[in-house]
C-alpha cells in the first residue's frame, strides 16, 4: 500500500502523520521543543532542535505503523511568519525569530510609513505586524547590522526544514504571503516591497506551487529519519492553509476556527479581498486559483488561544500530568455560561485581529470572592472565544457569511469549548476528529504533488467530524450582553496598561 508522510513544524512540536491513500492514519509521531525568551517580548527557537524533533517524530510514526511502510512522497507545512538567517556557508547566523515575537513595533511603524498603509495592504494583503518576516528582517538590519551583512539566505521555518531534507531552497505562495514581502495577487515576491526594505531578491528562495516537487530526500537525511533515500519531497504550505485542507474547508461556506497555541480564523476566497482598515489578513491558499479552487483565504488571528489555557495550567494552578486539561474543563462545566460575570481578555502576548496591538495586555475583569478555579477556567475559554468572534466580525463586515464553523486544533478536543464557540458565534460547530489537521493537509499535498489525488476533492473526502453542536439561543443572548464589556475593557484601559 502507498503511504504519504505529512510533517507539520508547529510552534511547540513537530507532528507527523503516515496517511494511506484513503486518508486513514497509519502512524502518528510528535516531538517537542521549547520557545526561548532571551528578552521580554522576544520569541526564538533553535532550528537544529526542529530538525532533531523531526527525526524523532518520523521514527515514532514509522514505529506506530507496525508494518513495512512504502512512503511515496513527503509533504510539509509549518508555523508561518518566522525568520531563519543563513550565511554563505548555509550556517545559522542567529536563532530563528518566530511569530509571537514582539521585538519590532518600531520597525512595523517604519515599514507602514515607508510603503504607505493602504499600499502595503493592497500589495501584500496585510498590515505590518510584529513577528512577520518583513518586520524581523528590518529589526536585524537596524539592531544587528553585523549579522545582517553576512546574510545570504532568509527562510521561513518549514523551508529550513525542507532544506535539511533535500538540500534545495524553495518556498510557496501560501507561506510566502505571510512574510509581508509577497505580492498576494501575482503570488510572487514584490519588487516594490523588497526595494523599500533593502532586501535582495537573491536572498529569498524561489516561489513554487505548494504541490510542486521541491527535491528528493537526501541519503544522509533519509538515514536519520529511518527512510529510504530519494523519496519525492513536495514544496508544501504554511500551517494555516494546510490546516484548511486537512479540515476539508475549501469554500467560503465554512469558517475554520483553529484553537491551538494561537487561534486562527480562516475563510477561503475566490478573489483577493483586503480589509483597508488593516484588521485582518488576506493570504494565498495552498491551492492555485481556478474557477473551482479558492486561491486565497481571509484570516483573523488571536495570539494567545490555547496558550492562555496553558498559562492558567502552568502559572496559576501548577497542574501536571496527562489529564490536566480535562480536569480544568470539568471544573469549567460546573459553572453556568458567563462564568458568573467574570471576563478574561486573552492578550498575554499582545493581540492581532482586530486590535493589531503588540502592547495589549491580558486581564481578568470582575473578580470577586465567589470566583474560584471553575470560573477562572470558564472565563479563559469564553475570553478566547470572544477574541475569535471579534476577528470573525471583521470577516463578516468584509462580506463573509459562513453557514457553519469547523473547529480544529487542541480546542476541538473539548466538547465544552465547542459548545461555547457555537453559542458565541450562533452557528453550528463541527469538531474535527483529528487534531493534526495541518499534518494531514501536508500529507494531502504530498499525494497531489505526485499526481496521486486531487487536493480539493480529496480534502473534503478525508475530513472527519464529530456530530454538530447547535447553538443555544439563550446562551447566545447572554454572551452578546457580555461582549460589549469584553470589547470596552481594552479600549477604556488601553492607556493605563504597562507597555
Amino acid at each position: 500500500m502507498t503511504y504519504l508522510l505529512g510533517l507539520d513544524l508547529g510552534t511547540s512540536s513537530v507532528k507527523t502523520l503516515l496517511v494511506e491513500e484513503n486518508g486513514q492514519i497509519a502512524g502518528r509521531g510528535s516531538a517537542e521543543y521549547p520557545i526561548q525568551t532571551p528578552q521580554p517580548g522576544q520569541a526564538e527557537q533553535n532550528p537544529d532542535e526542529w530538525w532533531q524533533a523531526c527525526q524523532a517524530a518520523v521514527r515514532q510514526a514509522l514505529a506506530e505503523a507496525e508494518r513495512p511502510v512504502d512512503v511515496a512522497a513527503i509533504g510539509l507545512c509549518g508555523q508561518m511568519h518566522g525568520t531563519v538567517l543563513l550565511d554563505n556557508q548555509d550556517h545559522l547566523l542567529a536563532p530563528a525569530v518566530i511569530w509571537p515575537d514582539q521585538r519590532s513595533p518600531r520597525q512595523v511603524q517604519e515599514i507602514t510609513q515607508l510603503v504607505g498603509a493602504e499600499r502595503l495592504i493592497e500589495l501584500s494583503g496585510s498590515p505590518a505586524a510584529t513577528g512577520f518576516q518583513a518586520a524581523t528582517v528590518r529589526w536585524f538590519q537596524q539592531e544587528q547590522p553585523e549579522i545582517w551583512r553576512r546574510v545570504r539566505r532568509v527562510l521561513l521555518p518549514k523551508d529550513y526544514l525542507r532544506w535539511r531534507l533535500t538540500g534545495d531552497f524553495a518556498t510557496d505562495a501560501s507561506d510566502g504571503s505571510g512574510t509581508l514581502l509577497l505580492d498576494v495577487r501575482s503570488r510572487d515576491w514584490s519588487g516594490e516591497l523588497l526595494a523599500a526594505l533593502d532586501i535582495n531578491l537573491e536572498q529569498l528562495p524561489p516561489v513554487k506551487p505548494s504541490i510542486a516537487m521541491a527535491g528528493e530526500l537526501r541519503p544522509d537525511a533519509a538515514s536519520l529519519l529511518g527512510l529510504p533515500p530519494r523519496i519525492p519531497v513536495i514544496t508544501g504550505a504554511g500551517d494555516t492553509p494546510a490546516s484548511l485542507l486537512g479540515a476539508g474547508v475549501t469554500g467560503p461556506e465554512s469558517l475554520l476556527v483553529n484553537i491551538s497555541t494561537g487561534g486562527q480564523l480562516a475563510l477561503p476566497a475566490f478573489i483577493v479581498e483586503v480589509d483597508k482598515a488593516g484588521r485582518m489578513h488576506t493570504f494565498c491558499s495552498a491551492l492555485e486559483p481556478t474557477q473551482e479552487q479558492a486561491g486565497w483565504y481571509k484570516m483573523g488571528a488571536t495570539l494567545s488561544a490555547g496558550q492562555s489555557l496553558r498559562w492558567l495550567r502552568d502559572n496559576v494552578f501548577r497542574l501536571e500530568g496527562e489529564g490536566a486539561y480535562q480536569k480544568m474543563t470539568a471544573w469549567a462545566s460546573e459553572v453556568p455560561p458567563g462564568a458568573r460575570r467574570l471576563i478574561f481578555l486573552p492578550y498575554l502576548s499582545g493581540e492581532r485581529s482586530p486590535l493589531m496591538d503588540p502592547l495589549a495586555r491580558g486581564m481578568f475583569l470582575g473578580l470577586t470572592l465567589q470566583h474560584g478555579r471553575p470560573e477562572l477556567v470558564r472565563a479563559v475559554l469564553e475570553g478566547v472565544t470572544f477574541s475569535c468572534y471579534e476577528a470573525c466580525r471583521v470577516l463578516i463586515e468584509t462580506g463573509a457569511s459562513p453557514a457553519r464553523v469547523i473547529l480544529a486544533g487542541g480546542g476541538a478536543r473539548s466538547l465544552l469549548w465547542g459548545q461555547i464557540v457555537a453559542d458565541v458565534f450562533n452557528l453550528p460547530v463541527q469538531r474535527l476528529k483529528t487534531t493534526e489537521q495541518s499534518a494531514l493537509g501536508a500529507g494531502l499535498l504530498a499525494g497531489a504533488g505526485i499526481g496521486l489525488l486531487d487536493p480539493g476533492t480529496t480534502s473534503r473526502l478525508w475530513a472527519e467530524y464529530h456530530d454538530p453542536l447547535e447553538p443555544k439561543p439563550h446562551n447566545h443572548t447572554l454572551y452578546m450582553e457580555l461582549l460589549p464589556l469584553f470589547r470596552e475593557a481594552y479600549w477604556k484601559l488601553k492607556e493605563h496598561l504597562p507597555g
